[in-house]
Order: C-alpha cells, then sequence, then structure tokens
C-alpha cells in the first residue's frame, strides 16, 4: 500500500521503496497530468543524497517521458527546496522529488509538488493512492522505453538550475549589510544537499565559513539526517573550540534548520522561528501576522500580540502553513519541527532561505544569536517543549486511533482544562500549557508535545509521561 503523509511517500528500501512501486507513483502522476490535459508542461525530477535516490529519479523520468510528457532531471543531488522554486517561477503543473527528508537512511520517498510550488494537498494524494491501486488492474500507461531512447527523443533532458535558485535567495537579503558584518560561520550539512548552496551563499556575503560533514554518506554516518540536538554535537563544539558566531545545521534535503548560537547552545527551530519574527516586526518596522503549526511555540502568540497582530494556528503539514499565508497576508509561517518560510519566496519550507535571512538577521541588528534570544526571552518570556517519539507495534494502531480521535479517551492531567481540540490529533490547552497527542505522517509514531513556561518544564515531562503510561506504550 503506497501512501503518502504529510511530506510525500516514504517507505523502506526494498521494502516497499522498490523500482516497481516508483514506477507506479511515477505511472499515477503521469496519468493524472494526461487526465487534466497538461501533459504539453515539462515535469522537474531533482533527488538528494540517498541510496537510490538518482536511480529512482531517472525510473520516474522514464515513465513521465514513455508517456509524452518532458521530464527535466536534474544533474546533481539539490535541495527539495529548489524543484518547489522551479515549479513556482516556470509555472510548471507538477514537479517531484526523491527524498525522505529527515528520516532514517534505511527509508526514502517521493514528494509530489504542485503548481505553484507547492506541496501536493489532500485531494492530489488521495487521487493518486487511488490511481496506484487501479494500475494494478488496468494499467493505461505506455510501456516504459529506455533513458537513452528517450533523451534521443528530447523527452528526457539533464539539467542543473541551481544557480537561478541561488540567484534568487541572494537578491532576497541584504548582501552589503552581510558583507560589513564579518561573520564567521560553521556549517553542517549533515551529509546532505546543502552544502554548494550555503558555501555560495555565504562566500559571496565574504563570509568566513568551515563547513563540516560535508561528504557524501548514504548512512548519515548512523545518525538521522534531521537537525535536531542529538545530532549536532560536533558542530557545537566546533563552534565554541574555534570562536564562530554561529553554526547552521540542515537535514537531508534542506528544507530544515538547527542552529547553534555564540555560546554553543542549541537554538531549537520554535525560537529560530521567533528570532525572526521579532526581526522583521521590532527591527525592520514591518506589520505582518504569523502562521504556525499546532504544534508549534506559543511565545509566537506572545509577540504577534504585543504587536497587535494575529497568530494563526494549521494543522501539521507545510501545505497548510503555505495556504493560510496566502489567505491571510502573513509573511512569515513555520513549525515547531525546523521548517519556514515568508511571502514572495516559495510556498513551502527552505533551510537554504531561513539561514541567510538568519544570518542578515545578525549582521543588522549588530546582535550575536545568544544576545538576540536574551532580548526576545526578557521582552516575552521562556518557554519550552517536551516532546517524545514513541514506537509501538502496528497491531495497536487502530486500537490507539480509536481510543484517542474517535472515544476522546484522555488521561487526567491533574489539571484545569481549558479547551480540546481533535483537528489534527488530540491537543488540550491549559491555564499554563498546552499537550498534543499525533501519530507521524512520515514514520510509525504516535508524537507527544508538551510546552510550558522554561520554569514549568517539569510539568511538561510529567504530562508526557503520563501519556506514555496511560496508553502503556
Amino acid at each position: 500500500m503506497i501512501h503518502f503523509g504529510t511530506g510525500g511517500w516514504r517507505a523502506i528500501i526494498g521494502d516497499e521503496f522498490t523500482k516497481a512501486n516508483i514506477q507506479l507513483v511515477a505511472k499515477a502522476v503521469a496519468q493524472r497530468i494526461k487526465d487534466e490535459k497538461v501533459d504539453q508542461l515539462p515535469v522537474i525530477v531533482g533527488y538528494d543524497r540517498r541510496f537510490l535516490s538518482r536511480e529512482a529519479m531517472i525510473w520516474i523520468g522514464e515513465v513521465l517521458a514513455s508517456n509524452g510528457i518532458k521530464a527535466m532531471l536534474v544533474g546533481e543531488s539539490s535541495p527539495t527546496p529548489l524543484i518547489m522554486y522551479y515549479t513556482m517561477v516556470h509555472h510548471l503543473k507538477y514537479g517531484m522529488m526523491v527524498t525522505a527528508s529527515h528520516n532514517p537512511s534505511l527509508y526514502n520517498g517521493i514528494k509530489v509538488i504542485t503548481e505553484e510550488g507547492r506541496d501536493a494537498n489532500e485531494t492530489v494524494t488521495g487521487d493518486l493512492e487511488q490511481r496506484i491501486r487501479n494500475i494494478s488492474e488496468n494499467d493505461t500507461t505506455a510501456p516504459v522505453r529506455s533513458i537513452e531512447e528517450l533523451k534521443e527523443e528530447g523527452l528526457i533532458v539533464f539539467f542543473n538550475p541551481i544557480d537561478e535558485y541561488l540567484d534568487a535567495i541572494l537578491g532576497k537579503i541584504d548582501v552589503f549589510a552581510i558583507r560589513n558584518a564579518h561573520l564567521r560561520i560553521a556549517i553542517d550539512p549533515l551529509y546532505g544537499v546543502s552544502m554548494r548552496s550555503l558555501n555560495t551563499i555565504f562566500s559571496t556575503a565574504r563570509c568566513d565559513i568551515h563547513m563540516l560533514h560535508a561528504e557524501h554518506d548514504t548512512l548519515f554516518a548512523g545518525k538521522m539526517p534531521s537537525p535536531d540536538e542529538s545530532t549536532v554535537r560536533t558542530l557545537q563544539n566546533y563552534v565554541t573550540d574555534y570562536k564562530f558566531d554561529m553554526g547552521i545545521a540542515t537535514d537531508g534535503d534542506a528544507d530544515r534548520i538547527g542552529l547553534i548560537d555564540d555560546e554553543g547552545r542549541y537554538i531549537t527551530a520554535n525560537e529560530i522561528l521567533c528570532i525572526l519574527y521579532y526581526y522583521f516586526l521590532e527591527y525592520k518596522g514591518m506589520r505582518t501576522p504569523v502562521v504556525k503549526n499546532l504544534a508549534t511555540t506559543t511565545l509566537l502568540n506572545k509577540i504577534a500580540q504585543a504587536y497587535g497582530q494575529t497568530c494563526y494556528e494549521v494543522p501539521v503539514g507545510f501545505k497548510h502553513i503555505s495556504a493560510k499565508m496566502a489567505e491571510t497576508g502573513a509573511y512569515i509561517g513555520g513549525e515547531s519541527s525546523g521548517g519556514l518560510t515568508v511571502m514572495g519566496h516559495i510556498n513551502g519550507k527552505d533551510a537554504i532561505y531561513a539561514a541567510s535571512l538568519l544570518v542578515e538577521t545578525i549582521a543588522k541588528t549588530g546582535k550575536k544569536p545568544s544576545l538576540l534570544m536574551k532580548e526576545v526571552s526578557d521582552r516575552f518570556g521562556s518557554y519550552k517543549t517536551c516532546e517524545c517519539n514513541v514506537t509501538f507495534h502496528e497491531d495497536r494502531k487502530q486500537g490507539l486511533i480509536n481510543r484517542i480521535y474517535a472515544q476522546h479517551d484522555i488521561p487526567d492531567f491533574g489539571l484545569k482544562i481549558i479547551s480540546e481540540s481533535y483537528e489534527d490529533g488530540c491537543k488540550v490547552q491549559f491555564e499554563d500549557g498546552w499537550i498534543l497527542i499525533r501519530f507521524s505522517g512520515t514514520e510509525p509514531l504516535l508524537r507527544i508535545f508538551c510546552e510550558f513556561p522554561e520554569d514549568q518544564y517539569s510539568e511538561a515531562e510529567r504530562l508526557c509521561q503520563a501519556v506514555r503510561d496511560y496508553y502503556e506504550i
């Protein structure tokens, strides 16, 4: 069963992520394109540095091209935001990216990008899933031809649009201010695809940069390719040992960001979003709402309220953030997992642009990350989130879904409940904090998030444990 979650289709390599299933996804996309009568437009397809990614891109290209749809294949491993950018600015109907983003190295996957460079929504992915089910019984796509033959006919072309994407980012940030700041930056792509992009941008801005873990390693050195506190310790040590102004880390496909401040402290994704939103409001004089998902910090609400603005909350999945930004005119939107974007760039998360904005923020304010974060905390308070990712036997999943989502069977937390929401998982709001219980859309996990003011963090830990005890997981 090929199922699209919040970040596309992801599966274990050799189990469900196979050539046959990759071709099934491509055939479903080809069918949809032809039924919509947009097969005169090409489809851009990119890939990351995971095992089988380049081969999977070629298999996708062969299916599309065999069905008369021109496949523009990116010639080297590239960031997902590049595919979204190209789809948007060249007015394509579809793009595809072979990646499993921040998942473990055993996984690979496919993201489908739609018009205006957006993540495919549930309507599109639901249609693709139905087509995949039908293809096994009634395959109306053309037989798959060889790449050599398709290249000769011009139906498959290899190209590299990275410079266009990087020039767009350089055109949006204050390069002159960054040059004058003489910043020293350590960068850790976690063996992912951001190294060329970040090196180009920050070298152009005359930063002194040093790159860690830039070599190609499909196993990601045995770690998760996600810029969280457990994976960036080498970067933390490097920043403090060699007196860098900051350290920047990105995930496998460069759509999530992590930050180490000048004192070696890991700055959470929640805090990154707050720093940037505060920069826009306080230092650039902008007045704009902000969009976050329901697992993201209350601190954004506090900042927005102080400037007479609104903080909008949406379900998990960046497509919801970008849609709400378009609806409300919000300049910035993001999520606690490290993804963010701003209006006028792309309609999806981009760690490379986010990193560029952070460097601009430090340069323009003249304040290092530790001082900026202290400024935000002193004015609006300090919050801390306890996060638990809990595995469980697959046989228990449906029963847990019924208990939590259908029966609203939740623990007695011993606190006054202000509200309960089941829009996306179960979110319970208390007077001083909140807890969210939801199933991952990309991995077999139950995710628990609980946030309270930092001086009440023990309460967040207690509630997370209460959930685990109650459901015996």
